[in-house]
């Protein structure tokens, strides 16, 4: 299983098949960490092959490991760092001078750029900005204030251990890179197949945005308004260009068919996505046989946000509620239950004849707790092949967007039946799902927050839960709205239920001997039958110890 990871990390990681080319001569001029002055900032190709380092950094949006760090999925061995168990590294971890190394090139470029003539090379700077943008946010996320370096600096430069800048600082100027990076990006139309456009920073923008605003927010930073108004602008200019929700008008197919196709060129939910060539080494994954063994699986507290066909949760549908059998537990639940899960009569390999599940394959490395995760997994033999599989993924889709955009304008008090209209309701079309109005009912199996969610809120909450799920937006979803209480449940790291009933109908006395809870839950984690309980301190991360002895840094609270 290491190997088939490694593989995946390698082949996910590449830079865009198109953008791949062939560069040995100039990576042999110029080393991609040493900071002395070079020679070749001459033409707008060689400032080209400058930018494609950075593009194994997009953040490719289908990976069934993403959401593992969270509380829809709960892989074979617990998460360190949720479970209370990540102590404070010596060194590394996120914050050595390799991990800042991507920054670092960026401003190497941003201050050499200029130097090169013609016309189009403000289109580079803007792809690195673009990345910088990127680079900083992912530090804020992890670390909170960090070193604001904006200049070329070498290894031995006081600047590269220069003071922590507050959070606010920084993401000010995340803003501004991510608003040069519009500005100076050709329309997606005019763009060289594969590289960045305008729409692809606008969809950056309207995550990162959103992501600060409630952050701010729900952290009692202040000055919020300021990025949820500019999350809803990148949202409206996205809106306004002609993008969809992909639908052939099969509620029961199409969300799943979204995420296992070879080609998503031209597909109008994509706003920017990594396409895939099986005659390409480097444009090959393997995606689809790792999922059929990947020792993980969503928890029963995410199944149990799967509204029902009439628009209601468990606690108030109008639909009997049976969880005593995987058959029963998904009848009449939101389509992309079962197109998201593999549910009986699941087609795992349309092979001749065809490989059919019909009960959950607990006890083995399918699946953890029975909810086996099969979004943008492949039934085709052919994706199957080792290292072979060339199915298109996303980096920015249509969907997050509308998303960002209704929690934005609820954020900001502007939220309208309208807008919900022109979002959600065109999400929830496409699996024929009814309507979620402003008059939303108080669920009353509400998960805890930790303080009061309004309904309306909590239904775009659990609409972004169910529609992205294993794109990895969750852990930094709960990181925002400062909702860690949520890991407390029980059912976050529970299985399906396993009665005497269901277990007799196994073939192996593995799974009649797996243990299950007072509920008859599956229980993942014996080590941890009470679940796990949250820590404040848990919103950032630790700085090592050797950059607080060596800086002076003070380290974040909890973690002394």
């Amino acid at each position: 299983m290491k190997n088939k990871i490694k593989h995946i990390a390698i082949g996910l990681s590449a830079v865009l098949t198109v953008v791949s080319c062939k560069n040995d001569d100039f990576l042999d001029k110029y080393p991609p960490d040493a900071f002395t002055e070079p020679s070749y900032f001459k033409t707008e190709q060689e400032l080209s092959f400058f930018a494609n380092r950075f593009y194994g950094s997009l953040p490719l949006s289908i990976l069934q490991h993403r959401d593992t760090q969270s509380d829809n999925m709960v892989p074979n061995s617990p998460d360190n760092f949720l479970f209370g168990t990540y102590t404070v590294p010596s060194e590394g971890g996120g914050w050595d001078t390799g991990a800042w190394n991507g920054i670092r090139n960026c401003n190497f470029f941003l201050e050499n750029y200029q130097k090169v003539p013609g016309n189009t090379k403000e289109k580079y700077a803007a792809e690195v900005r673009f990345f910088r943008a990127l680079y900083y946010w992912e530090k804020v996320v992890r670390f909170g204030d960090v070193p604001l370096i904006l200049k070329k600096v070498g290894d031995a430069s006081p600047e590269i251990y220069g003071p922590r800048e507050p959070h606010k600082k920084v993401m000010d100027e995340v803003l501004k890179d991510l608003d040069f990076a519009i500005q100076h990006l050709p329309e997606k139309a005019s763009a060289e197949a594969g590289r960045l456009h305008k729409d692809a920073a606008l969809a950056l923008k309207s995550r990162i945005a959103l992501w600060e605003g409630t952050f701010r927010k729900y952290h009692n930073l202040g000055d919020e308004r300021v990025f949820l108004e500019a999350a809803v602008d990148a949202s409206e200019k996205l809106m306004a260009k002609g993008y969809e929700i992909y639908s052939t008008g099969k509620p029961n197919q199409d969300y799943r068919d979204l995420f296992i196709k070879d080609n998503l060129a031209g597909n109008k939910e994509a706003i920017f996505h990594r396409h895939y060539l099986r005659s390409v080494e480097t444009g090959r994954h393997e995606y689809s046989r790792y999922a059929k063994g990947s020792n993980n699986g969503c928890s029963k507290d995410f199944m149990e946000y799967y509204l029902f066909k009439d628009g209601k949760p468990i606690s108030t549908t109008s639909y009997a509620y049976d969880d005593s059998t995987p058959s029963k537990e998904a009848e009449n639940r939101d389509p992309r239950y079962a197109q998201t899960i593999a549910t009986p009569g699941f087609v795992k390999t349309s092979s001749n004849p065809p490989l059919i599940v019909n009960l959950p394959e607990i006890g083995t490395p399918v699946t953890t707790t029975g909810y086996w995760f099969i979004k943008g997994m492949s039934s085709d033999p052919k994706q199957e092949e080792a290292y072979s599989s060339d199915t298109d993924m996303f980096i920015f889709r249509y969907a997050e967007v509308l998303l960002n955009y209704a929690e934005a304008k609820y954020e900001l008090g502007t939220l309208s039946q309208a807008d919900l209209d022109r979002t959600i309701n065109k999400i929830r079309d496409r699996v024929a799902m009814p309507h979620l109005t402003m008059d939303a009912v108080a669920d009353a199996n509400a998960s805890d927050y930790g303080y009061d969610v309004a309904p309306i809120l909590y239904e775009i909450r659990r609409e972004r839960r169910v529609e992205l799920v294993g794109e990895g937006f969750r852990f930094n979803d709960i990181l925002r709205w400062k909702a860690g209480k949520l890991f407390n449940n029980p059912k976050t790291i529970r299985g399906m239920k396993l009665t005497d009933e269901l277990k007799a109908e196994y073939a192996t006395d593995a799974v009649k001997k797996l243990p299950v809870d007072s509920d008859k839950y599956l229980i993942v984690y014996p080590a941890y039958p009470n679940g796990r309980t949250w820590n404040d301190k848990m919103y950032l991360y630790p700085i090592p110890t050797d950059e607080l002895k060596l800086v002076g840094y003070k380290q974040n609270p909890g973690w002394d």
